[in-house]
C-alpha cells in the first residue's frame, strides 16, 4: 500500500536510498525490531531501490516522543541523530522512513543530518500519521 501510494505520487522517482529512522541501539534491543527499518526493507524490495540501515544513527536513547506533549517533542530529539555513512549519501536522493508522523519533529531532524551530510533531497514517508 505504501509504495503504491508513494509511486502514485511520484516521490519515488529518482530516488537512490531508502533510510529508515534508526531507533536508540538499547531500545532496538528492548523491542527486537526497528519498525522504520522493517518498512524501508519491504519498500526496498518491492521497488528495487536500495536501503542503507546504518546511514544514520541515533546518538542518543531519548524519551518516546509518544509520552511528551508538542512542544516537548519539539526539542526532545535536538542532536538526538548523526550520519555515520556520509559518502553513502552525499549527493544523493533519499526517502526517510518513519513508521507514524505526529508532528513532524523526528523527521525534521532526521532531514536536516542528511542535508548536512550533503544529501541532495530529502524526500520522507511514513505508514500513518497520529491525530
Amino acid at each position: 500500500m505504501l509504495q503504491e501510494v508513494l509511486e502514485r505520487e511520484g516521490l519515488l522517482e529518482n530516488v537512490d536510498l531508502i533510510i529508515p529512522v534508526p531507533l536508540h541501539r538499547k531500545r532496538e534491543k528492548s523491542r527486537g525490531y526497528n519498525q522504520a527499518a522493517l518498512l524501508s526493507s519491504a519498500l526496498s524490495k518491492l521497488t528495487g531501490v536500495p536501503w542503507l540501515s546504518d546511514a544514520l544513527v541515533r546518538t542518543r536513547n531519548t524519551p518516546p516522543q509518544v509520552s511528551l506533549q508538542a512542544a516537548e517533542r519539539q526539542t526532545n530529539l535536538e542532536g538526538a541523530f548523526k550520519v555515520k555513512k556520509t559518502e553513502k549519501v552525499a549527493g544523493r536522493v533519499v526517502l526517510l522512513v518513519d513508521d507514524v508522523f505526529t508532528t513532524g519533529s523526528t523527521l525534521r531532524e532526521c532531514a536536516g543530518e542528511l542535508r548536512k551530510a550533503g544529501v541532495g533531497e530529502v524526500r520522507a514517508a511514513t505508514l500513518a500519521r497520529a491525530v
